[in-house]
């Protein structure tokens, strides 16, 4: 049974819900775009949509926004005919955003219904992060003008805040100048209305009167051209002031027309209702294109977690391959080994336990470790050695890998140093892990045997003893080795091998080998895996998960049906 289409106002809260949790951390092109795009959606979502949808008879919230100096707050002031905004005379200037309303209309903007991130203030200026709320009995109720910083502020804070609060209008009332009317930024702003089916009323300020024909019909094609025939223009030619105040004659036209909107609900309900259809068909295609980014951001965290992850698998196969080809039973661990077999002591351990003795009686007296432990201790150096190199090997290649791939340098950045080389507690984890395994060999010669033939020879040889052989078997493959170390090598490992035979047999012999190897390979994988994780949480914490724009799409397609079932 299919479930029924959410509430209009459920879908487009699941819609912001879902813009917020996903991720675009990765500097891959256009994420710096779509992350604004986002947050446009989100804000417009609960400054606009929700608390319009809630109330479709609130006031006409009315936005005067426009360029640095276009005189936004005198027209504020002067369109109540009293200074409520205070306009700034140095530039840039961060203040608080001033709504003014009828006093009967206060408690719909008092609370946080409309513009909820902003804090309400009365009385004066409450500084950035609030809204300075005036309220008179001049004001026609059904309407209220909120005077909005400057859309191109030097100050980002200035810009972001505008072009949030546009977002939150009814009615754009943008005021640009004769001289400005074509800059970049207010047209950028205008397309954006355009995009959006925004109700809008453009206002042209100081325009000389004898040229007030000429650039009014000039602008009045630029607006034809964009797509914003129906917005209405105003035409305020350069006066000397009075008061403070736009000459009333020059002021008049508007004022009229905000007055006949806030008087006529069928007039006011038209203008709301062309901006939030609107806002609400633009949805489709703005979550479109920050789905596609999303895209981008799997593809690239992907790639990222692909070259961690290569790097990684070799260091597995170089660990690996140093484990069957023998080169561990070189230098160190090769001289022990001779100590260990190639004087015979080791042998005539297996004809007697006097040797045995004799090595844990000097051992005792001079603090010396016996020739096994040497040999055990070369191994364990030589098998961490191994598992560092290797581990170093794959962490300078995923920093190499990553330095050229989408969003990698950011990922690095400030730890290149850090991330190139193993982790810090590498080096003890990895001495744990080769101690342990050498307990495990020594635990597989214990059960290997078990039974009472082998038991005898085992403890006249020593549980030690055998576990260093088993070990060198694991190691044993002679292909690194050349020259007379294979003779050396290769010829202690096969009298060791045949004595291993001997006591527990040809085929326990390959099995025990096999399982130490594969204990020791697991371990090896755990170690690789664990600082692997060091660069795969980089990208978890940044990169979206797959899905993420499928979900993003899903929600756009419910916000669809919940508009289809509430026509």
């Amino acid at each position: 049974m299919t479930a029924p289409p959410l509430r209009l106002p459920d879908a487009l809260a699941a819609l912001r819900d879902q813009l917020a949790m996903t991720p675009l951390g990765l500097a891959t092109p256009g994420r710096d775009d779509a992350v604004r795009a986002a947050r446009a959606v989100r804000d417009q979502i609960d400054d606009y949509l929700l608390p319009r949808l809630g109330d479709l008879d609130a006031p006409l919230l009315t936005v005067v926004g426009g360029s640095t100096g276009a005189g936004k707050s005198t027209l504020v002031n002067s369109l109540i005919g009293s200074p409520v905004t205070t306009a700034g005379v140095l530039r840039p200037t961060t203040r608080a955003p001033v709504l003014v309303c009828a006093r009967s209309d206060a408690a719909a903007f008092a609370g946080d219904r409309v513009l909820p991130g902003l804090s309400r203030v009365t009385g004066g200026s409450g500084g950035p992060g609030t809204v300075q709320l005036v309220v008179r009995d001049d004001v026609p109720p059904g309407l209220a003008l909120l005077d909005a910083p400057d859309v191109d502020s030097v100050v980002e804070s200035n810009r972001e805040l505008a072009g949030q609060l546009l977002a939150a209008a009814d009615l754009w009332v943008f005021v640009t100048t004769a001289a400005r009317y074509a800059d970049a930024v207010p047209w950028d702003l205008l397309r954006t209305a355009q995009e959006r089916g925004t109700a809008l009323a453009v206002v042209l300020d100081r325009v000389p009167p004898e040229a007030a024909g000429e650039v009014a019909a000039d602008l009045h094609g630029m607006l034809q051209r964009a797509g914003l025939a129906s917005a209405r223009l105003f035409v305020v030619e350069e006066r000397p002031l009075v008061d403070g105040r736009v000459p009333e004659d020059q002021v008049a036209p508007l004022r009229s027309w905000l007055h006949g909107l806030a008087a006529d609900q069928g007039a006011r309900s038209a203008v709301v209702r062309q901006t939030l259809t609107g806002a609400l068909d633009s949805l489709e295609q703005r979550v479109g294109g920050i789905a596609a980014v999303v895209d981008q951001q799997v593809v690239a965290g992907e790639a990222l977690r692909g070259a961690a992850a290569a790097a990684y698998t070799a260091a597995y196969d170089g660990i690996d391959d140093g484990v069957r080809s023998g080169t561990l039973l070189r230098g160190e661990v090769l001289a022990r080994w001779q100590e260990f077999v190639g004087t015979g002591e080791w042998m005539r351990a297996l004809q007697g336990q006097v040797s045995r003795l004799r090595d844990r009686v000097v051992s005792a007296v001079s603090g010396r470790p016996t020739p096994v432990e040497d040999l055990q201790g070369a191994l364990e150096s030589s098998v961490e050695r191994l598992l560092r190199a290797e581990a170093d090997r794959a962490a300078e290649r995923t920093v190499t890998t990553w330095r050229s791939l989408a969003g990698g340098a950011q990922l690095l950045a400030g730890a290149e140093r850090e991330l190139e080389q193993v982790s810090p507690d590498f080096p003890e984890a990895a001495a744990a892990q080769v101690r342990d395994w050498q307990g495990t060999v020594l635990d597989l010669v214990r059960d290997q045997g078990a039974d009472k033939r082998s038991r005898a020879r085992i403890l006249s040889w020593g549980i030690n003893g055998a576990g260093a052989v088993v070990m060198i078997a694991v190691f044993a493959q002679t292909g690194g080795l050349v020259g007379g170390e294979i003779a050396v090598a290769g010829g202690t490992t096969v009298v060791g091998q045949r004595v291993l035979e001997a006591v527990f047999g040809d085929a326990a012999v390959r099995s025990l080998a096999a399982r130490a190897r594969e204990d020791l390979q697991r371990r090896a994988d755990g170690l690789l895996r664990y600082e692997q994780a060091r660069f795969d949480d980089r990208v978890q914490d940044a990169a979206p998960p797959p899905g993420a724009s499928d979900a993003l799409r899903a929600s756009v397609a419910e916000l669809t049906a919940a508009r289809r079932a509430t026509a």
